[in-house]
């Protein structure tokens, strides 16, 4: 199991690497957790796009990301990871993104 949130306040945990070892700490507190399985944790890289100045493209996703039930539009497996961005202004829902467990295929669903 991942854990996100500091286990003394609640806070959300930030990954770094000190010393050579990948921990989560939380900025609050101080609490801090070294991270056994770095690939376990899901980390999005992301870059601007040159064409639309302001576009946010994830460009690599490491498998650590929870998995659902959603059926692929490319190869029909059923089963794909998923993460939430807000790709519009504030007051609109944020964008669901799925990537296909099997073949890779990166899809969204706006709500």
């Amino acid at each position: 199991m991942v854990r996100m949130f500091c286990p003394k306040c609640g806070t959300l945990l930030s990954v770094r690497r000190e010393q050579g070892k990948v921990v989560k700490r939380c900025p609050n507190c101080g609490y801090t957790e070294e991270v056994k399985s770095p690939s376990a944790i899901a980390r999005v890289t992301r870059k601007r796009t040159e064409k639309k100045p302001g576009v946010v493209a994830v460009s690599h996703i490491e498998e650590g990301l929870p998995v659902t039930d959603e059926e692929c539009p490319k190869c029909g497996n059923v089963g794909a990871y998923w993460w939430i961005e807000q790709t519009r202004s504030g007051d609109e829902p944020p964008t669901r993104f799925y990537r296909c467990v099997k073949c890779k295929h990166t899809w969204r669903e706006y709500a």
